[in-house]
């Protein structure tokens, strides 16, 4: 299959995905609130788009999520430049990363998409050959599940995430979403939004979401710092493995009539406020208003292979290990949030 195409599933109790082999991205989510439809996620106005277009919206990124500064890192005695696409940095796997990347079906039902990638020895300079995996599964209670799984031919990194954004009122801003992150501590970064090394503290900051914040809130208090960036997209530690009753984020919506608790083992979570998306255009091909949607990206922390310091796995991946990570997003409509 050479161009791209659409695949729906849905679940017995009416969630209705759309997956394109394009970037294995998430297109559409379709949440039941109150007996109607609501689009719960931001897209491109065609599934070409998804090959082309900024913002990398609902895309599978990798090799490795975020940033890796400098565009390079040492392994094992070797250095390995790779492609750099933000400046001297690289992010999300590169210009040529996976969210370029037109993926084969392996398998399509009802309710599942089974995706597959083959990433060569040397792409954007990573070493080894990659054969990656992205299972898109729906099933009661309205629950989606996208599971990320990864075997190498050379010791190489390897950090995948779903760079899906979600607007649960199915439009206009995320200032009055209700934002909670289980992580008492956030990476701060320098204005190229590399992390600075530290791990500070969210207790008193902008970045505290220990407990349920409107977001539009948070935002003021960071502008009115004056620190850059000027928006939320930082990385949080998770201050433990997330449980069936302790999920790593929940949102609700603005009008509070929907609610979701995302799920998933990964040390780190990326939250992006959407502050450039006026560059990205929607499904009618006008810009995004800034905050229009909001990422949240559970991940290796960014960078991580500079820090050896940091309290996680170096986000390596060997030859006879295998890679995987699942991400489960959970809706809750109103009778139940």
């Amino acid at each position: 299959m050479n161009t791209p195409s659409l695949f729906r599933v849905q679940s017995q109790d009416g969630l209705h995905i759309a997956i394109t082999n394009a970037g294995a991205a998430w297109t559409s989510c379709l949440v039941p609130v109150n007996g109607t439809p609501r689009e719960v996620l931001l897209g491109y106005q065609t599934t070409a788009d998804y090959l082309t277009q900024p913002g990398y919206l609902g895309a599978i990124v990798g090799r490795y999520a975020n940033r890796i500064a400098g565009a390079s890192f040492d392994l094992d005695g070797q250095h390995f430049q790779l492609a750099a696409n933000e400046g001297p940095h690289q992010l999300h796997g590169g210009a040529g990363g996976f969210h370029r990347q037109l993926w084969s079906v392996a398998s399509h039902t009802d309710d599942q998409l089974d995706l597959t990638l083959t990433s060569p020895d040397g792409d954007q300079g990573f070493p080894g050959e990659l054969s990656v995996r992205a299972t898109y599964r729906v099933a009661p209670p309205l629950t989606v599940t996208v599971t990320l799984e990864a075997t190498t031919t050379a010791p190489t990194l390897c950090s995948l995430s779903s760079h899906a954004y979600f607007n649960l009122d199915g439009g206009g801003s995320i200032a009055n979403h209700r934002l909670q992150i289980a992580g008492s501590r956030y990476l701060p970064v320098r204005p190229d939004l590399i992390p600075t090394g530290e791990q500070a503290p969210v207790a008193g900051t902008p970045f505290d979401f220990l407990a349920p914040r409107r977001i539009g809130e948070a935002l003021d208090a960071l502008h009115a710092t004056g620190a850059r960036p000027a928006g939320h997209d930082h990385c949080w530690l998770l201050d433990a493995a997330p449980a069936i009753d302790r999920p790593a984020a929940t949102l609700q919506s603005g009008d509070r009539q929907l609610m979701l608790a995302l799920h998933s083992g990964a040390p780190g979570l990326q939250f992006y406020a959407g502050e450039f998306l006026p560059r990205t255009p929607d499904r009618h091909g006008r810009p995004y208003a800034a905050h229009a949607g909001l990422a949240l990206e559970p991940q290796a922390l960014p960078d991580s292979h500079h820090h050896p310091e940091w309290p996680q796995a170096n986000a390596v991946l060997r030859p006879g290990q295998t890679y995987r990570h699942t991400l489960t997003y959970r809706f809750l409509p109103a009778r139940a949030a």
